[in-house]
């Protein structure tokens, strides 16, 4: 957290010429928080293992993931959490899915994340840690992602070509451009200079940032289980990328939750309820 500040006081300093590096800096750092006590707790409790995804666009090397299960039953629950987050983000979820018998409940830490040591991270390291443990570890039936780690699960669902018996995506982000655009907002970055790092992005990635859209991207099958929650006022995901999202794809049934915002929407107690109840049903 400390780095992200030191960015943000040099950027809103230098508002009028910033530097590219940092703007990217800006974007692609992910600011880290300490597990609390309850936390450390859980995670004591939990089987720890590491995983390599292979970082393409950054060091072009193998990056380890840290990774933690808790239980031991046939169906294999994996939880993808969003940015600047972490596995034990999801400690209610945590606790109520310990109380669902034959589970097992997989969660990781994204590169750059948490306890996962990275310099920077992006969503396809995200995608490629749900791949790396769906191959090395276990295949999941039910996938619960938050955030960019809804957007996550769907590219690497699509990749692997594996369909589960369950998709939860929780306040999912639909379009990533648009999410670039309001952090940059958020330091005064102005229309002429977004221009820069945007052209920068499509050099380096190389497709452009409007790309990552999950209403142009999603290709899952309508067969799917797939259940999707939401807050109306939702700041970070706004709801008229979401409504455009779910009007092209009618199958996914979506539920509203209001008054719980982006970020809080994980500790909602009616969320967690509807989750477990849809992991139950699968049994």
């Amino acid at each position: 957290m400390k780095r992200l500040k030191q960015i943000v006081n040099e950027l809103k300093l230098t508002q009028a010429d910033p530097d590219a590096a940092l703007m990217r800096e800006f974007i692609f750092y992910s600011p880290k928080m300490p597990l609390r006590l309850h936390q450390e707790q859980l995670i004591a409790t939990s089987k720890q293992f590491s995983l390599n995804v292979f970082d393409t666009y950054f060091t072009h090397a193998d990056v380890s993931i840290n990774c933690f299960s808790w239980g031991n039953g046939k169906c294999k629950v994996l939880l993808t959490h969003g940015w600047a987050s972490k596995a034990l983000d999801f400690y209610e979820l945590i606790i109520a899915l310990q109380q669902i018998e034959d589970l097992e409940i997989i969660a990781f830490d994204a590169p750059g994340n948490g306890s996962s040591v990275s310099e920077f991270s992006n969503l396809m390291l995200y995608a490629d840690s749900v791949k790396s443990i769906a191959l090395n570890y276990a295949q999941p039936d039910v996938l619960i992602g938050h955030s960019l780690g809804g957007m996550a699960n769907v590219i690497a669902l699509q990749e692997l070509g594996i369909t589960p018996g369950l998709l939860i995506s929780i306040a999912p982000l639909i379009r990533l451009k648009e999410n670039f655009e309001q952090s940059l907002d958020s330091v005064n970055i102005n229309a002429q200079h977004q221009d820069i790092f945007f052209n920068n992005f499509a050099k380096e990635f190389p497709v452009p940032a409007s790309h990552f859209n999950l209403t142009n991207l999603y290709q899952l099958s309508p067969d799917l289980d797939h259940f999707l929650a939401f807050d109306p006022a939702d700041h970070i995901s706004p709801y008229s990328y979401l409504k455009e999202f779910l009007s092209k794809f009618p199958a996914i049934n979506s539920k509203s939750f209001e008054d719980v915002g982006h970020y809080k929407i994980l500790k909602s107690a009616d969320v967690i309820e509807d989750v477990v109840r849809k992991i139950e049903a699968l049994n």
